[in-house]
């Protein structure tokens, strides 16, 4: 895909490296993140319009920590965030050192002079920032100026004097930074001049193209559950393969009350594709028998799911080379580094890490570097139903994950008629296109109440709604009070053994989204 202008990210291990990519092409400008081993000559044949070095858990001052070379920061102009501006700090002869107070979470930044990637904003100025950082610059390069500046953070922001450099050292890529967006387009448009050229329907050409070349006269099969992930990636892959792909959705057992009904219904009313569902329930609860551990939860559900896909393959026909899945950017960064970069692993998701090895298929993953809001533009490019794109994310792993302990058929039972009723809930506020996602744990506690006049010892369910974009931040969602009572009411009245809701007020990071 040929493109007027493209940014070039080097990952240095940050979990907010591919949304510094969202945001590139919320600008459309065409962007690609490639890990900071890249040798000086890779990067100057690949010719970019400007370089970002993302942030990263290292200290530049560390052993063994990711760096570049000197040359690279006149090969474009370069951005550097957080981690990125210290090692710029280092490579230009400045002062790096721990700071005697780490500075995580919002953060108020006065600009000091709006130029570059400030240009726009005026003297003075204060904003709100997400910084991320226990190191700061102690002091600047020479012929670097001060652009920016907070609290516990003298030297927030820098700019070369002659040169296209700067940094900066806090998140602008990440939501709760309100004004980051501004930041990043004036690197793109001012510092880099820029030239906009990447869309989702130039995505889609390209990516059915690029299945096409690789599935060749093979057949493939795709790993359905229902949700917009694997939805739009089967319609993606049937764009470009046409029947030679089968759907296949596996009922394991976990998922929410009428899921499968309601899959079924609605995938063949609306694609029409090929569809065989498999009934592996009892399969895979007996490989999660006793297992408390939500590591080894993932694990067991990715195996078991190869194997089922391994066997529905056999009975689709020969052939069958590929699977496709729908795999998204956050499952990937949580698990794995992407890119070969530094990023440390957060929790295996059953599609990523957890998949079995030596499993016979080839991948298929379409949208493996896209965020939740952009697959939803890539359905609708494609023709899907707005109650298909706009559903609420679901887990691969389904119930299992939000069952803190190991899994029987009575917790689901009970955990099914709580999330029911709280989804049930929350369509009727009319706030369910508000919430990003919204679901129900059950907590390995019991606890005293009473009913009836009644002692009671039983199981304690906790709620979750978080607003987000993209999946990697989130905010909890500001239920009205009366909502969350009659919630709560419902489900201590109307599911056995159950005598307490709790709702969850935490933001991500530093939890994340799901429990497990």
């Amino acid at each position: 895909m040929t493109q007027p202008s493209r940014i070039l990210i080097l990952d240095y291990g940050s979990q907010f490296t591919q949304l510094i990519a969202r945001r590139i092409r919320e600008a459309r400008v065409y962007c690609e993140i490639h890990p900071p081993t890249r040798s000086l000559q890779w990067v100057r044949d690949w010719n970019p319009t400007g370089i970002i070095l993302s942030g990263g858990p290292a200290s530049v001052y560390g052993d063994d920590v990711p760096t570049a070379d000197p040359a690279l920061l006149d090969v474009a102009p370069t951005l550097g965030i957080c981690y990125g501006m210290m090692l710029i700090a280092q490579l230009e002869g400045g002062g790096v050192t721990r700071a005697g107070r780490r500075e995580y979470g919002r953060a108020e930044l006065e600009i000091v002079k709006p130029q570059g990637v400030f240009a726009g904003f005026t003297p003075g100025e204060t904003i709100t920032v997400w910084a991320s950082h226990g190191d700061y610059v102690e002091t600047p390069p020479p012929n670097y100026e001060v652009i920016a500046r907070s609290a516990n953070a003298p030297i927030a922001g820098i700019r070369h004097t002659s040169r296209p450099i700067s940094g900066v050292l806090f998140h602008p890529e990440v939501q709760h930074t309100p004004r980051g967006g501004e930041i990043i387009s004036n690197f793109l448009f001012e510092v880099c001049k820029a030239v906009p050229g990447w869309t989702t329907g130039a995505f889609i050409e390209d990516e059915v193209a690029r299945i096409r070349a690789r599935v060749g006269s093979a057949r493939a099969i795709c790993g359905l559950s229902g949700g917009v992930d694997s939805s739009v990636a089967a319609a993606l892959v049937h764009r470009a393969i046409g029947d030679r792909l089968t759907c296949i959705f596996v009922d394991h057992g976990l998922l929410r009350l009428h899921e499968r009904e309601q899959v079924e219904r609605t995938f063949r009313a609306n694609l029409g594709l090929d569809l065989v569902t498999i009934d592996a329930a009892d399969r895979f609860l007996t490989e999660l028998a006793g297992v408390e551990d939500p590591e080894e939860k993932r694990r067991r559900i990715g195996h078991t799911f190869i194997d089922v896909f391994e066997d529905a393959a056999a009975q689709v026909g020969e052939g069958v080379e590929f699977l496709v899945q729908g795999t998204l950017y956050p499952d990937v960064i949580e698990s794995i580094s992407p890119r070969g970069g530094p990023s440390v692993t957060i929790k295996t998701h059953h599609n990523v890490g957890g998949l079995k090895p030596g499993m016979s298929f080839k991948l298929i993953e379409p949208l493996r570097e896209l965020f939740k809001d952009e697959v939803r533009q890539v359905g609708r490019e494609l023709g899907l139903p707005e109650e298909m794109v706009g559903r609420h994310p679901f887990p691969g792993p389904g119930l299992a994950i939000r069952i803190l302990s190991d899994v029987t058929r009575e917790k689901l039972e009970v955990l099914r008629k709580a999330d029911a009723i709280y989804l049930e809930g929350i369509r009727e506020a009319g706030l369910y296109d508000d919430i990003w996602q919204a679901f129900a744990v059950l907590l390995p506690v019991r606890s005293v109440g009473v009913m009836g006049d009644a002692r009671t010892y039983d199981n304690v369910v906790a709620l979750r709604a978080v607003t987000s974009s993209d999946g990697m931040t989130a905010d909890w969602f500001p239920f009205p009070p009366e909502v969350l009572a009659n919630i709560s009411s419902r489900i201590i009245n109307e599911v056995d053994g159950v005598n307490r809701v709790v709702y969850d007020v935490s933001s991500k990071p530093p939890a994340t989204i799901e429990w497990e």
